[in-house]
């Protein structure tokens, strides 16, 4: 195996500002235990993976007990482990060896609402007089007895949904068993920010915030305005769905939040270096919202939204479009980019439909991903180049799918299992004659002992460009400065210190020419690509990038 080198220096409290996390969705890591599923044993098995290919930190999907109705994102009880994937003491045990590994370990947390079986919501329906009646939004009918307003589900039909004991409908953005909490209401926020403290107190360095701007509703109930058609935009939720239709303004993204948010973060104060992620959800004001969200130094220290994650094509101008378009809407945050998560098309397909050489364009893609300003979150099986897989009806989990199908075939096409062994039972995963979703034969020839070794594979690139990103400051805390595209050429600086790096990249199947910049500089090695430079012209063959430093 080869193994390239890592810093021994422990982070200090800013370790998150250009950190690589790797984001593991435990029910498809690796399962421990025969029974088809992921569990917590497994991804402890697996950490030498992650801390080979260079990773700063893990993110663990949530692996709370749940109904999983939505797979874990549907909660009922925030302070332990799900019996599917191990104990407290599994966890524990997870995170000694992560730190022994220099691992940071993040999870995520679903606190904009939880599953109806959490024992607040069965509380809190028993009736409107209960000390938690006020804990999740409920709602009188109309005279008419319909929803109090137009409010949509993301996973489709209204958000409200009518409870025959209270006599009131109830708010759930996702699905029906996904009540919303009324963070409005002081308890609730106190007994969530409990929930943060209790995993600190266990050892976990940091969280990923779901649906982080979902977390406050209106509090009268104002129905959202039609969004026109030109501004429909499929980022947050497919293109099938009429939740594309409406502006939300009043169903979240409410200014409320800001207060909590700076609850949160000296919540996560009172520990020494703890560092959150909050997931964005909204197509037309993403990045302003992240903007606000990561001000001032005491809210969220960054945040993520779907421009790198939107079915639109990457391109060289995209790139620069999102660039810009952050600095401008977050001036003082921090973003965390990823091209892939568990709950979009795979990268290498979305973008690459038509490529006819996609190990160059994964290669090509990652490295792009990994000299941007910010944080990145690599997704697993991304570092494999592993495509998304076509799941057949009668295979599908996920209700998302099951409700869009066949337009939309929902996401477990990106949550198959890793594939660790190409001559293994189910590619090494799992032992169980049948694992939760099918494995493809694709995704099988392309596993970890398939490529481990081999110096032009997909893996081992993400290995060695993780090893060059840290050999270079910039690349993680550094300032970006775009110079104009030319032609299928990106080209941008990344500026620290004394340290300028000049970054190429030729997004195009096709060789392509561009020149440097004045000044003098010296190609820099150790990052994969071959490129060739004469006089001042350099020639980047198809999918190919050079980087060079000023000197």
């Amino acid at each position: 195996m080869t193994v390239y080198p890592q810093t021994t220096e422990a982070p200090d409290a800013d370790w998150w500002r250009g950190a690589v996390i790797y984001q593991i969705y435990p029910r498809s890591y690796q399962d421990s235990n025969g029974d088809g599923v992921g569990d917590l044993k497994g991804i402890t098995a697996r950490l030498p993976h992650i801390a080979a290919l260079g990773a700063d930190a893990i993110w663990i999907s949530p692996f709370f007990p749940s109904p999983m109705k939505d797979f874990g994102y549907d909660v009922s009880n925030y302070t332990d482990v799900d019996p599917m994937f191990g104990t407290l003491s599994d966890f524990d045990s997870l995170i000694a060896e992560a730190h022994r590994l220099k691992i940071k370990v993040m999870i995520d947390l679903v606190i904009s609402h939880s599953s109806d079986q959490h024992a607040w919501f069965v509380e809190s329906r028993s009736s409107r007089v209960n000390p938690k009646s006020d804990w999740y939004v409920w709602a009188d009918a109309k005279p008419d007895g319909t929803p109090p307003n137009n409010w949509l589900s993301i996973f489709g039909g209204s958000a409200w949904a009518w409870d025959p004991t209270r006599m009131q409908y109830y708010l759930h953005n996702f699905l029906t068993s996904q009540p919303d909490l009324n963070l409005h209401n002081p308890e609730v926020q106190d007994a969530l920010l409990d929930v943060v403290r209790f995993w600190l107190k266990r050892g976990v360095d940091g969280f990923r915030l779901d649906t982080i701007n979902f977390y406050f509703h209106d509090k009268e109930l104002r129905s959202n305005p039609a969004l026109a058609p030109e501004r429909r935009n499929a980022s947050t939720a497919p293109a099938v769905n009429p939740y594309n239709f409406q502006e939300h303004i009043y169903d979240k993204n409410r200014p409320e939040n800001i207060a909590f948010l700076k609850r949160f973060r000296a919540v996560l104060n009172e520990f020494p270096a703890i560092a959150a992620v909050g997931e964005v959800g909204d197509s037309q004001r993403g990045l302003e919202i992240v903007g606000e969200y990561t001000s001032g130094g005491d809210k969220m220290q960054m945040c993520y939204a779907f421009e790198f994650l939107a079915p639109d094509p990457l391109t060289p101008e995209r790139v620069v479009e999102v660039q810009h378009a952050f600095a401008a809407a977050a001036p003082e945050g921090w973003a965390c980019w990823a091209f892939s998560n568990h709950d979009v098309v795979r990268h290498v397909s979305r973008w690459g439909s038509d490529v006819i050489d996609r190990e160059g364009f994964a290669k090509l893609l990652a490295s792009i991903l990994l000299t941007q300003r910010g944080s990145v979150c690599i997704y697993q099986g991304e570092e494999l180049g592993l495509t998304e897989a076509d799941i057949a009806f009668a295979d599908l989990q996920d209700p998302y799918g099951i409700q869009f199908w066949p337009e939309f075939k929902g996401r477990d096409g990106c949550r198959t299992p890793m594939v660790w062994d190409d001559h293994a039972t189910h590619a090494g995963f799992s032992g169980a004659e049948k694992t939760w979703l099918p494995i493809p034969v694709e995704h099988q020839l392309r596993a970890v002992n398939v490529q481990q070794g081999d110096e032009s594979s997909v893996m081992e690139h993400y290995r060695r460009f993780l090893a060059f990103r840290r050999q270079h400051p910039a690349f993680a805390k550094g300032d970006i400065e775009f110079l104009a595209v030319d032609g299928a050429v990106l080209r941008y600086f990344r500026k620290l210190g004394n340290e300028v790096v000049l970054c190429l990249f030729n997004m195009s199947g096709d060789e392509s020419t561009t020149e440097l910049p004045s000044g003098d500089w010296s190609l820099l090695e150790g990052h994969g690509f071959q490129s060739e430079v004469i006089d001042r012209t350099v020639r980047l063959p198809a999918w190919g990038a050079c980087f060079a430093r000023h000197t």
